[in-house]
């Protein structure tokens, strides 16, 4: 069967990415095939006022080229390509995708020109309204509605918090769409309850994409790039980080004597300046996604703020912390831990003591629980598109 995946933009999110390659990759094997619908964030409405807050942030960053902080600084094309290397060789490497599309109408061609037999939404907040402004509806395939030939199936679709705070007719309108769904999953236990309250569809909890592949499918990845070792043990990977969270993972790594490293540019997108980028692009460049799956293998101990920075510790088994990230929802750290019974590994930093850091996890607990709820998981995907 030929399946339509609709998920995030693809771009320099590690997390994202594998779950789309993992979906992908379940999908084969179940028998399908797979194409990402490969999509900008925005419309033409939305370009227009980001037009005006690059003009801006230019403005800003003309008088004050050495700061880091303010609008962020937004790179010339030919700059995020550049800064963009690694990830796009991922992406072309190993997701299969369609052209990248930017309009309403472009979707509806999309699904004229492709013939897709099914589509799947998910995973990776798919339904959060923050990170879909502009497509929002078309996460609920409001382009293949007169497509009454097709299975419409959300996988781990996620809404990223434990609300959904929408314009009263933008969510009936979701709401409609919704019900023309074949069959509803969602990551997070809360999106269960979200889906009946707001949406009127029953769904079912299922794991994120990247726990439906193992250990060894993402080793076999890190082996044919030929990635080197990691040069630490103890592999941090803070999305949004702040002075507190720098000092408790350089206090840990003192404690349990391992040497810390990161997989990040130097200059993050959110923390880099014109000055960053024209004088020193280099250090804005993304590492290669095998290189961040390396790191997991090479970890004695890993400290996240970052959703698969947590799921992907599980998998390689590795001892982990995981520092609170409210802005990003906390829902999808609180339902996969409580999963695992691991909820004890999500600390606040602001209120440390009494962290035991060398607290052992029961990985052979949790390596079977992994394998159920993966079998359960593939199962109800594949009965979704097959019955």
């Amino acid at each position: 069967m030929k399946v339509g995946i609709l998920t995030q933009t693809l771009h320099n999110n590690y997390g994202g990415l594998l779950q789309n390659y993992a979906l992908q990759q379940t999908l084969i094997r179940q028998g399908h095939t797979p194409c990402t619908i490969d999509h900008t964030r925005i419309d033409k409405v939305l370009w227009l006022k980001l037009e005006v807050s690059r003009v801006k942030a230019r403005i800003y960053h003309l008088i004050f080229p050495k700061r880091c902080l303010g609008p962020d600084y937004v790179a010339s094309k030919h700059e995020e390509s550049i800064i963009s290397q690694n990830t796009n060789y991922f992406i072309d490497k190993y997701i299969c995708r369609t052209k990248t599309i930017s309009s309403h109408k472009d979707f509806l061609h999309i699904a004229e020109d492709f013939g897709f037999q099914a589509y799947v939404v998910g995973s990776d907040q798919c339904w959060r309204p923050e990170y879909n402004r502009s497509f929002l509806k078309e996460m609920f395939l409001c382009f293949a509605e007169k497509q009454s030939d097709v299975k419409r199936v959300t996988y781990a679709a996620s809404f990223g918090k434990d609300e959904w705070n929408l314009p009263l007719e933008t969510k009936k309108e979701c709401a409609r769409l919704a019900k023309l769904f074949d069959f509803v999953t969602v990551r997070e236990e809360s999106g269960v309850s979200l889906c009946k309250e707001h949406l009127g569809v029953e769904a079912q909890h299922v794991l994120d994409p990247t726990m439906l592949l193992t250990k060894e499918d993402y080793i076999k990845l890190v082996e044919q790039e030929g990635e080197l070792q990691s040069p630490g043990d103890l592999f941090y990977y803070i999305l949004d980080p702040s002075q507190a969270k720098t000092k408790f993972v350089m206090d840990a790594a003192n404690s349990m004597g391992l040497v810390p490293f990161t997989v990040m540019p130097k200059y993050p997108r959110g923390y880099r300046s014109k000055k960053n980028i024209k004088d020193n692009i280099g250090d804005c460049i993304y590492p290669s996604v095998t290189s961040w799956l390396r790191a997991f293998m090479d970890a004695k101990m890993t400290m996240v703020d970052s959703f698969h920075g947590m799921v992907f510790s599980i998998i390689f088994n590795k001892p982990f912390w995981v520092i609170g990230n409210a802005g990003r929802g906390m829902s999808r750290f609180t339902s996969l831990l409580k999963s695992f019974g691991l909820e004890d590994r999500l600390i606040n930093i602001d209120q440390p003591i009494g962290i035991y850091l060398k607290k052992i996890i029961n990985w052979d607990s949790v390596n079977k629980q992994k394998e159920i709820l993966s079998e359960k998981s593939k199962s109800l995907l594949k009965g979704a598109l097959t019955n």
